[in-house]
């Protein structure tokens, strides 16, 4: 008798692992992820996607980067297919808190290189070929060196370093930002340009840092597409247009994971008027000379790739 009730036991557990076998979907959980990469050596590139020079009465040079944020992720199947009508990836958070559409930076996920930025189910995506990948740039936060010239007893405070917020997007509700030590608060719209700047002064100055706001001239910033004529971008957006190096092709039946890497260049993004030519940004703190104008903090170009 108890070998008879072991038996039907181990039926029973036999016909109840086949069952939950049989009522597994066959899904995958295979996902497309996203993250950045900062190229100091990548071309630089001007708003057509041919390479720039830096104009005579300019200088610039390349941010040590540490976070970017972006709006949008839009994969394009080719180089007529219309902004907006490839594969929204993604798309941030806006608001209407300052008056005007923006948007919110509040909400805005942040990343560093070789962060994942985004991910999602590779079965959300639609199936295709897609040849360019269209990021619209909204933040970018970085590191640039400085002199502080003619400081009253003191001389001049060469080579100084200070952390640089940009907003490249449309327009940007802001309402507080950490800067490295220091907070700005805001709480209005800006439109693209709009910056922040706080100091790092090396010992034993360092009780003298400060914090400042601007804007960079309007229109002044790169925003590179290389498909500029046959498929055009909105005015005063910032969305830059790389091409993959092999196209992305989504058949719908994929079970592995893929990972977009989006590499920006870096080189020599940081860019402002240098009047006197000595290839530094210099600021005066007696007043002597007018301090040096920022005028363009566009990346310069984008290149995108996946393994």
């Amino acid at each position: 008798m108890k070998n008879f009730f072991l038996l039907c036991l181990l039926g029973s557990f036999v016909a109840c692992t086949s069952s939950v076998s049989d009522e597994t979907p066959n899904e995958t959980s295979a996902k497309i992820r996203f993250q950045f990469k900062f190229d100091e050596n990548q071309e630089r590139l001007g708003n057509l996607g041919t390479p720039a020079v830096i104009p005579a009465e300019n200088a610039a040079q390349t941010p040590d980067f540490r976070q970017l944020s972006v709006h949008v992720i839009d994969l394009t199947p080719n180089r007529f297919t219309p902004y907006g009508q490839g594969f929204l990836a993604y798309k941030g958070a806006e608001t209407t808190a300052g008056g005007d559409n923006a948007v919110d930076f509040d909400k805005a996920i942040i990343a560093d290189e070789n962060e994942v930025f985004l991910e999602l189910p590779l079965s959300d995506m639609e199936p295709g070929s897609y040849e360019f990948a269209r990021v619209s740039v909204s933040f970018q936060k970085y590191d640039i060196k400085f002199n502080i010239n003619d400081v009253p007893f003191v001389g001049d405070l060469e080579d100084q370093t200070a952390t640089v917020a940009s907003f490249l997007g449309f327009n940007n509700y802001v309402e507080s930002m950490q800067m490295r030590e220091k907070t700005l608060t805001v709480n209005d719209d800006k439109r693209q340009g709009f910056w922040a700047f706080e100091t790092a002064l090396a010992e034993p100055w360092s009780e003298y840092n400060e914090l400042y706001s601007g804007s960079a001239p309007a229109g002044a910033t790169t925003v590179v597409n290389p498909l500029a004529g046959d498929s055009d971008i909105p005015a005063g957006s910032c969305i830059v247009t790389g091409a993959f190096a092999q196209p992305l092709v989504i058949t719908g039946a994929e079970t592995e994971d893929i990972l977009v890497t989006l590499s920006f260049s870096v080189n020599d993004s940081f860019e402002w008027k240098d009047p006197n030519g000595n290839g530094k940004l210099d600021f005066y703190a007696d007043g002597s000379a007018e301090n040096e104008q920022i005028v363009d903090m566009g990346l310069r170009g984008l290149e995108a790739d996946y393994e």
